[in-house]
């Protein structure tokens, strides 16, 4: 292997490290934000609340597009990850509802 070689192994796993750790991060942060909607989805149910929120939810895909332009990450892509996330909340309150 020539030295160019191994230096470019040598940086891949380094690449590659650091995105197992950010994916870990991302799963437990994803754990974390899940425990307070669930908390959210048995209060509104508790108080007979409408399990969405459409002013709020525009208002955290606004926030999040000016987050993503901050880090250099296209917003497009930040409002469809939030609108999946969104969606599977909504799913969980109604849970919650019945």
């Amino acid at each position: 292997m020539t030295d160019a070689v191994t230096r470019a192994a040598r940086v891949l796993k380094e690449h590659r490290s650091s995105i197992d750790r950010l994916d870990a991060i991302l799963v437990y942060t994803l754990g974390e934000r899940f425990k307070h909607t669930q908390a959210v989805g048995k209060l509104k149910a508790e108080h007979d609340l409408p399990p969405s929120d459409p002013s709020r939810e525009a208002a955290q895909i606004e926030r999040l597009e000016d987050l993503a332009n901050q880090a250099d990450l296209d917003p497009e892509f930040a409002r469809k990850f939030l609108n999946f996330i969104i969606a599977e909340v909504i799913q969980h309150h109604r849970k919650h509802q019945s």
